[in-house]
């Protein structure tokens, strides 16, 4: 009988973890495949890891790995793949934004033959305006930029291949911005669409900075264009300080009408002064990730493993 591993990053969850699990046996329950069920705990404060622990004692289909210290959302579904020894791994958040009834949906599709099963939201229950706007923007401008197309409401639920898996453990950057990564991969993938419904409890852990962070390491991943941008303003600015030199040429020495004044220098100044730091800035985030990748540090650090497995870092 063939196994699905589901991989679910865990991150002061302690309201949900015990719904999930009941949602995720029902629904295997139906189905004629073995599964275990992954948690990376990344970091939890709360009651997270002693509910684990309980799960893990009750059912030998848990298998739980304790990260050392929060390392992000994008790390933890790293190290859960990275371990995931199931023919296919279904990744999934646990607070039932990603439903489980859809499981059977996403095996249906790989058995279909596709390798890559992604998911996309068409709509969030209880999501602003504001940040449906903003995501919708996002993608767009993302897309704008990347050579990588990367499906607008694409979510990190997906179910991957085994070959996929160990395709994508060769992928060690840092800076991951795992939807694009694996978009990038090739094999074969399809879509399906799904509503995401509200959270079952709690609120949630990706907090406006970190967001933000995803959304520069999305662009800078997969794109050099702002680098070029930067030459290109840097271009057009020469350019345009050409031709105001022309313009003060000409009212000196053809109209005699220059006058001299702070104003203009003032403006230029500032306007060449900002022109520069903007292009420094893009250069300095290109650079920092460059720094990051040289000093080869682990991506994460487990404080417990599998029972199954020994403890090891990556």
């Amino acid at each position: 009988m063939k196994i699905i591993s589901v991989v679910v990053p865990v991150y002061n969850e302690e309201d949900n973890i015990e719904h999930f699990y009941k949602s995720i046996v029902e629904v295997f329950d139906k189905l004629d495949y073995e599964f275990e069920l992954d948690f990376v705990d990344d970091g939890s404060k709360d009651r997270s890891r002693e509910i684990l622990r309980e799960l893990e004692k009750n059912d030998s289909r848990v298998q739980s790995i304790f990260l050392a210290k929060n390392s992000g959302h994008q790390l933890a579904l790293t190290c859960g793949l990275d371990h995931a020894d199931g023919d296919a791994v279904i990744m999934m958040d646990g607070d039932m934004q990603h439903p489980p009834e859809l499981i059977p949906t996403l095996i249906a599709k790989w058995e279909e033959g596709y390798e890559v099963v992604h998911t996309i939201r068409k709509n969030t229950e209880g999501v602003s305006a504001f940040k449906k706007l903003t995501s919708a923007y996002y993608y767009k401008i993302l897309n704008t930029l990347s050579t990588v197309h990367i499906q607008e409401g694409g979510a990190d639920f997906r179910l991957m291949d085994q070959k996929v898996v160990k395709a994508f453990r060769r992928y060690r950057e840092h800076a991951r911005f795992i939807r694009g990564m694996i978009g990038s991969m090739g094999f074969k993938q399809t879509y399906i669409e799904f509503v995401a419904p509200k959270r079952f409890a709690g609120v949630s852990k990706f907090s406006p900075r970190k967001m933000l962070h995803l959304a520069v390491d999305g662009v800078m991943a997969f794109s050099t264009l702002p680098l070029r941008m930067g030459l290109y303003i840097g271009v057009c600015c020469g350019f345009l300080s050409f031709l105001l030199f022309l313009h003060v040429l000409v009212s000196k020495y053809v109209f005699n009408d220059a006058v001299a004044g702070w104003a203009t220098i003032t403006a230029c100044i500032l306007f060449f002064g900002g022109v520069q730091l903007t292009v420094l800035g893009i250069m300095g985030e290109y650079i920092s990730r460059i720094y990051e990748e040289v000093k080869n540090r682990p991506l994460y650090l487990i404080g417990r493993g599998r029972p199954k497995d020994e403890p090891e870092n990556n």
